[in-house]
């Protein structure tokens, strides 16, 4: 089963494409905004755990990769 949450590899640019259920929720360029946006997608604090292979995908990089 895929997670709920993806964080798509980086752009060229830099930044990361972030979607739930394939809705986009908006580009990170830092951990901080993948939190943010799972706030506003209605996630509480106790609820995003970043490292949770369960919520989140991390494709092309972990949560440290942003170039």
């Amino acid at each position: 089963m895929t997670p709920p949450i993806v964080v798509h590899p980086p752009s060229e640019k830099g930044g990361r494409r972030v979607t739930a259920h394939a809705e986009q929720l908006g580009v990170a360029y830092r951990l901080e905004d993948v939190a943010e946006f799972l706030r506003h997608a209605g996630l509480s604090d106790d609820e995003i755990q970043l490292d949770d292979p369960n919520l989140i995908e991390w494709r092309g990089g972990g949560p440290d990769s942003w170039r």
